[in-house]
């Protein structure tokens, strides 16, 4: 019998031939990502004596969540993790410059098919995006790995999810996630792994596949994958040196269940307050005042995002009762969006450029909401108090949503331009 892609991979990480849903594996990790939450593993390496990281070069550590520090301290936080990555000899430490997280990995290309990869943040699933096993953890979780290399798994069941037809201008791959959220809930996927095919899944650019890996985790998946192919090859051979495979399910491999997925009559797609799965189509939505847009995060706050926010805002300006944070996802894309004039065209609609990073996506700093008002962004989470105040309502669309809305000053269907 044939194994999935998550079986694959668990199964190589653990020395065994083959492994099956339900069993438990102690598994070798091939790459550990940390950022601000090093400050609190740190603490607990510190406790327990342990002075050395099991692989340094296996370890990647940034700064994104509270960059540039809000408070002091949060900045007491961030020296922390300075100091840390220093004293373990922790080399590949991108500190605050280099952007989110799950942006910076495969734009420096640590991310490569095949790869077992944990990290202390919910949407490492992102790295499905290239055929890696990525998966969120936590810091007591953080503090073995970084001190054995290992973790205990449970191999997680595969559903599959084909997308077939052809997407109308101005919807995108953030649509058919939400589509999915809201029609099979937020639980769908509970501790499984998603693997994303199709012709539509094929057709999908790496930044549109990383978009859907990324919310994965938000259908309860463990992992999120789309089979590696050409495109993914291509990407990551400007990006690295390193060997990789570009690994595939097996043919006769066992799903517990598949979901068809047209989306050709797909509409722009909205989640409303407060759970990602309470999704309407945008025809759906009514007049919906929003105070706040907000364009980024590692869900979408890449080059094709931008790209497609300035086709809309270019020659418009944005709503004089609606804010537009604009929030690159890296350094390389803050850049690239200044190359190609994404950046003076979304300044002149009247957008305010934020540094890179995560802002205002989890209620950190940069752009938060105060009670009663409401925001567009292109997150991935809307729970209550994700952006401030717990009065305040957020809603989930795409980037051309999120541009759209930005200009009418209500959540509006971006079809229209």
């Amino acid at each position: 019998m044939g194994m999935t892609l998550a079986e694959k991979i668990l199964a190589r990480a653990s020395g065994k031939a083959e492994v099956r849903p339900g069993q438990y594996v102690t598994a070798t990790v091939d790459l550990a990502m940390t950022h601000d939450a090093m400050a609190a593993v740190a603490l607990i390496l510190n406790e327990a004596g342990i002075t050395k990281v099991w692989d340094p070069d296996r370890v990647v550590c940034l700064l994104d969540h509270y960059t540039p520090s809000p408070t002091a301290q949060m900045a007491e936080a961030r020296k922390l993790v300075e100091n840390a990555v220093t004293a373990l000899n922790i080399k590949n430490f991108y500190g605050q410059q280099a952007g989110v997280c799950h942006q910076v990995l495969p734009e420096k290309g640590w991310v490569l098919p095949g790869q077992l990869i944990v990290g202390t943040d919910s949407h490492t699933t992102t790295y499905g995006a290239f055929g890696a096993a990525g998966t969120g953890i936590g810091f007591s979780e953080m503090a073995y790995v970084l001190a054995t290399g290992k973790l205990w798994f449970k191999v997680p069941e595969t559903i599959r999810f084909v997308m077939s037809g052809t997407l109308s201008p101005r919807v995108m791959s953030k649509d058919i996630i939400l589509y999915i959220a809201g029609k099979y809930s937020m639980t769908v996927a509970q501790y499984k792994a998603v693997e994303f095919l199709g012709s539509v899944a094929k057709e999908m650019s790496i930044a549109s596949r990383m978009t859907m890996s990324n919310m994965s985790v938000e259908i309860g998946a463990k992992f999120g994958f789309f089979e590696p192919d050409e495109k993914v090859r291509r990407y990551l051979s400007t990006r690295t040196d390193q060997p990789f495979e570009l690994v595939s399910p097996d043919e006769d491999a066992v799903y517990e269940k598949e979901y068809e997925v047209d989306v050709s009559n797909l509409e722009p797609q909205v989640a409303f307050p407060f759970a990602v799965d309470n999704v309407k189509s945008v025809s759906e939505v009514g007049a919906a005042k929003v105070d706040q847009a907000v364009l980024g995060s590692c869900t979408n706050g890449r080059l094709e995002d931008l790209r497609i926010a300035a086709e809309i805002l270019t020659g418009r300006k944005v709503h004089t009762g609606t804010r537009l944070l604009v929030i690159p996802a890296s350094a390389e894309v803050y850049k690239g969006a200044i190359t190609e004039g994404i950046l003076h065209t979304l300044v002149d609609s009247g957008a305010i450029i934020c540094p890179p990073g995560c802002g205002p996506c989890f209620g950190a700093h940069m752009g938060l909401l105060a009670s009663g008002e409401s925001c567009i962004a292109s997150i991935n989470r809307n729970f209550k108090g994700r952006m401030g105040s717990p009065e305040a309502k957020v809603y989930l669309g795409s980037p051309a949503t999120v541009a759209a809305s930005a200009i009418q000053g209500r959540i509006a269907d971006p079809r229209e331009y």
